[in-house]
Order: C-alpha cells, then sequence, then structure tokens
C-alpha cells in the first residue's frame, strides 16, 4: 500500500495543498494549529472511514467554503488507483461524504472502505486502555470496516436495529402490537449481532497474541499484556439473551444486551490496566496494540496498511521511540510533528506546514 500524491482543496485550514510523499517516511512538521493533523486526517478519509478526531462532516470544510476535495493516487492491490473524495456542506448540492473510485461514483465514502487502508494513532489513543468501553468497541470497529465490507453493513444495520428498538421501548404502552414489533427487531438484532460479535471474536483471538508479543518486546520481558474479549453473551445465543432481558428492558426503556455494550478487557500482569497501569504501561498497551492492528491489516490484506502516526513521539520515551521507528522502516509512514530532530538521522522526507500551506522545500 502506497499513497503517491494527495491533494486538497478547502478542506479543514487548507485552501490548497499539493501533497507528493515518499514512499518510506514523511515527516510533516509545522508549529501548533497550522494544518499538520488535518494533512493526515485528510489520508485517513480516504479509507471511506470517518474523522480520527470525531469531527463532522461539516467540520471538514474550510470556512464559507461549500465543500472540500481530496483527491490522491495510491498503488493497491497491486496496482495503481485514484480517489476523489468530496464533503458537502448541508446547503450544497451533494451534502454529506461521497468518493468516486477510479473514475466510478461509488455513493458513500463508506462504500469504498477496503480499497486504501491505513492505521492510525493520536495522542487521544492513550485512552484506549484507560477510556470507557465505547472506545474499544470504536477501535474494532474502525478494523474491521477496513478488512470487511461486509462488516460494516451488518453493523449499520445493527446500529439501526437498536436504535428503533430504543425508541419502541419508550413508547412501548401506547404502541399497538408493540409485542409483535419487539419481536420483530429482535430477530433482527440477533441476526446482525451474532454477525458482528463473531467478527470481533476472530479479529481480537488474531490480534491479542500479537500484542502481548509487542509489548513483551517494548517491556523487554519484563510485563506481560493480554487482552480479552468480553461479549454480551455466549457465541450463538444472542437470541435467547434478548428474550430472557425483555421484562427487564421494557422497565429501563433501552436495550440493555447487544454488541453495543460489550467491552474488550486489557491486562497487565493479569490485572486490569485500566486501574493498576502506569501511564507509561498504559502508552506501551496502546502502542502493542496498533502495531498489531497494522500486522493482522497486512496479514489479511497481503499488503501493509500505511502507518499514520499523530505527534506520538513526544507522548513516548526515548526506548518507546527507538522501538517505534524501528517498527515502521520499510513501511510508508506520515508522521507529524512540531520538532524534526527525532527524525534528524532517518531518510524520511520533512514537509514543512504553515498557515494551511505547504511550504516549498
Amino acid at each position: 500500500m502506497r499513497l503517491h500524491r494527495l491533494e486538497v482543496t478547502d478542506f479543514r485550514n487548507l485552501r490548497h495543498a499539493l501533497l507528493e510523499p515518499s514512499p518510506e517516511l514523511t515527516v510533516i512538521c509545522g508549529a501548533n494549529g497550522q494544518g499538520k493533523t488535518n494533512l493526515l486526517e485528510g489520508i485517513w478519509l480516504l479509507t471511506g472511514a470517518k474523522s480520527f478526531r470525531g469531527a463532522k462532516d461539516a467540520e471538514l470544510i474550510r470556512r464559507d467554503a461549500p465543500f472540500a476535495v481530496l483527491e490522491a493516487d495510491f498503488f493497491a492491490a497491486e496496482r495503481e488507483q485514484t480517489v476523489r473524495l468530496t464533503v458537502g456542506g448541508v446547503g450544497s448540492q451533494r451534502p454529506g461524504r461521497a468518493a468516486r473510485l477510479n473514475g466510478v461514483d461509488r455513493g458513500r465514502a463508506a462504500a469504498i472502505a477496503g480499497s486504501f487502508t491505513a492505521v492510525v494513532f493520536d495522542p487521544n489513543h492513550l485512552s484506549l486502555v484507560k477510556g470507557g468501553p465505547e472506545g474499544r468497541r470504536r477501535f474494532l470497529d474502525a478494523a474491521l470496516c477496513q478488512l470487511y465490507p461486509g462488516y460494516l453493513a451488518a453493523l449499520r444495520r445493527y446500529t439501526r436495529a437498536v436504535t428503533q428498538k430504543n425508541a419502541l421501548l419508550k413508547a412501548y404502552e401506547i404502541t399497538p402490537g408493540a409485542a409483535t414489533l419487539l419481536e420483530t427487531f429482535n430477530e433482527g438484532l440477533a441476526a446482525y449481532g451474532a454477525e458482528v460479535m463473531a467478527r470481533r471474536a476472530a479479529y481480537l483471538a488474531r490480534l491479542g497474541p500479537l500484542a502481548a508479543h509487542n509489548y513483551r518486546d517494548i517491556s523487554r520481558g519484563a510485563e506481560l499484556l493480554s487482552i480479552r474479549y468480553l461479549p454480551c453473551c455466549e457465541e450463538g445465543k444472542l437470541g435467547e439473551k434478548l428474550q430472557s432481558m425483555a421484562a427487564t428492558e421494557q422497565r429501563a426503556g433501552f436495550c440493555l444486551v447487544g454488541p453495543h455494550r460489550e467491552d474488550v478487557e486489557i491486562l497487565i500482569d493479569g490485572q486490569p490496566g485500566k486501574i493498576y497501569g502506569s501511564q507509561g504501561q498504559q502508552r506501551s498497551a496502546v502502542l502493542a496494540m496498533k502495531l498489531a492492528e497494522a500486522t493482522c491489516v497486512g496479514d489479511i490484506l497481503g499488503e501493509h496498511p500505511v502507518m499514520l502516526l499523530d505527534d506520538v513521539l513526544s507522548e513516548l520515551d526515548d526506548d518507546r521511540q527507538a522501538y517505534l521507528l524501528t517498527r515502521i522502516e520499510d513501511k510508508q509512514t506520515f508522521v507529524t510533528t512540531c520538532d524534526s530532530a527525532a527524525f534528524a538521522r532517518t531518510n524520511g522526507k520533512l514537509i514543512r506546514v504553515r498557515g494551511g500551506r505547504i511550504e516549498p522545500e
């Protein structure tokens, strides 16, 4: 997987920028607020996923512009490809994110998921261990949507069914035929939820040992990392669990069972990293998981994803920095930084960003 060219127009604070990266390491340098992370975010959007910063589509458009455009040339699946992504404002002719892949209109940007793959690591991901379960579910879903297009469809159908069921439960007593509707929603939840759970379980079974190996290397064998999937019920038993919880859910007024309530437990030396892990241990765990994610993508798809590292070296000590820089050798990687000194001994291409513009070399 290689990105050859990225051109953005009216994206965030970037009126127009052309990025022609190195096939290996590209260091995007500049002061805070100049547009470094915006470039990284633009690359990430080529995956078809939403902003890794949690931004809404409207926030991706430069102020007073009707829409943003991202165009890229990349090599994947043993051929050269092109993608054009537009982000339209509410009043534009085509609101939201739309994509054309190799000249063909694919509709919503999510439809191109899996065509261009990337793994992003930013300072906010350091809360993957100590944060709430929603962030860990999002970590799983972001990876699986790139790997398996069918997963995104199942997840969307499941999420829609949860929304519909919650609306029904809130108005259960005044809804004609509520019992029949509830049974229908539960059937959908059981079917789509089972697919989501199976994919999550299989992915974690692959990712867990890789992450444990990475962590062992980072800690030089001093500590052990383990990752455990905490499903909402036994495999194949979601339908039964929904039935058994029917009365409780009616009293609560919302859906209490399903993949949207699951979690992933991250243990360091057998203890919950969220509670007992030091900040250094938590950082090491996230780094180990992100590198394992990249390995999984490479193993499953047959080509290594593009690595996007947003100002993460400042969050890591010297040993972790050295380990990370060693692991990204020979892989296309984009790194943002305020200080390029850490990369002085690398062969990376240096790009400077100031005021939303890429400065000429």
